[in-house]
């Protein structure tokens, strides 16, 4: 499912009173509000999951292309983990 068939899904559960506009904006938001919380905290959705900031250390790789090895530099990512709801519907 890509972000056009999440919008139209939105829709669809919100009823026909609501605009395929209306729901691109309430996707939308969802996602921003969530983009920016997770810089300061881990944000919990009770039933669907958490997402965190997870620290990657710097370590050595190789360059499969050419076997070099390089050095890669700490970064940072966002990690997800389910709720039970989520698991328990797959």
């Amino acid at each position: 499912m890509n972000k056009g068939q999440l919008i139209e899904a939105v829709q669809k559960k919100l009823g026909k009173d609501t605009t395929k506009a209306a729901a691109d904006a309430a996707l939308n938001a969802v996602i921003d509000c969530v983009t920016k919380a997770v810089k300061k905290e881990p944000v919990q959705i009770i039933g669907f999951g958490t997402f965190s900031v997870v620290k990657r250390a710097a370590r050595k790789g190789v360059n499969p292309q050419t076997g070099e090895k390089i050095k890669i530099k700490a970064s940072k990512s966002v990690k997800f983990k389910p709720g039970a709801k989520l698991k328990a519907a797959i």
